[in-house]
């Protein structure tokens, strides 16, 4: 028995199956974990949405941005953008299944034998990991709810750009969801910079990753994350795992088995 944790595969299904034909993917003996945004982008969004539901327990996937994105325009708070590839989603038969399985999963995952802690983007310097958990569950009990279109259509926005325990209402659950599932660079004092979205080489001289600010509360913790395509996989630091390898840019898909830490990949194009 094994567990793999896949990149983000954002609609591309055909290198989500090469990719498990190459581990060698046996579903009654191994676990699959998904760093989120199963969808958009890419031409098969519907059938990576259907399999990845279809898996059930002990499988495991966190909520990315394009997940969040597929809810807001489900429950019509928002409208599709040029480069969205989810029409056939919202017009399966099954999309109303497909929806409320996908507003049920969590923002983070901790394993509680190995410790290994899964996120979409990473998480905000200022928490703890226990912290992080109960703030994830005030954001996922929202969407979870009988009203999750009141969080959504509110969902958008890069204000506020620093976590503050005093956050109320909205503000606070937006920050909450930022951090988890938007962030890559931050202010040294972990503020939130949620306009840069290149690469480290060009970026402003007063950015850093969100994993270089220091104090970081969570330093200790070993995160698998995913969203952030442009680190092709590679992050200096110990104890982290970048997982996103751009499949749908073209570049390649990435599973990493957790027991040796061995990654294995398909092209994409």
């Amino acid at each position: 028995m094994a567990t793999y944790v896949i990149g983000d595969i954002q609609g591309c299904f055909a290198a989500c199956e090469k990719l498990l034909k190459q581990i060698q993917f046996d579903g009654q003996q191994d676990v699959l974990w998904f760093t989120g945004d199963l969808v958009n982008r890419g031409p098969q969004s519907l059938e990576t949405l259907r399999f990845v539901k279809s898996l059930g327990h002990p499988h495991q996937t966190v909520l990315g941005n394009h997940d969040l994105h597929l809810l807001a325009l489900a429950y019509g708070v928002k409208q599709a953008g040029r480069d969205d590839t989810l029409q056939a989603i919202l017009s399966a038969p099954d999309c109303g299944e497909l929806v409320a399985w996908l507003r049920h999963r969590p923002l983070l995952l901790q394993d509680k034998g190995t410790g290994y802690v899964m996120v979409h983007a990473g998480l905000a310097p200022a928490w703890s990991i226990a912290q992080a958990k109960k703030l994830a569950l005030e954001v996922e009990t929202c969407l979870q709810g009988a009203e999750p279109h009141r969080f959504l259509e509110q969902m958008y926005g890069n204000l506020p750009d620093a976590w503050d325990d005093r956050l109320t209402g909205m503000d606070r659950l937006r920050c909450i969801t930022n951090y988890f599932t938007r962030m890559r660079f931050c202010h040294p004092d972990g503020r939130l910079d949620l306009l840069y979205k290149g690469d480290m080489a060009h970026k402003p001289a007063n950015l850093i990753p969100w994993f270089e600010v220091t104090p970081r509360l969570n330093g200790d913790a070993v995160i698998l994350f995913g969203h952030w395509a442009a680190l092709g996989g590679q992050v200096t630091r110990p104890n982290l795992y970048a997982l996103d390898t751009g499949c749908v840019w073209g570049n390649c898909l990435t599973a990493m088995r957790l027991d040796d830490k061995q990654c294995f990949q398909v092209s994409c194009q």
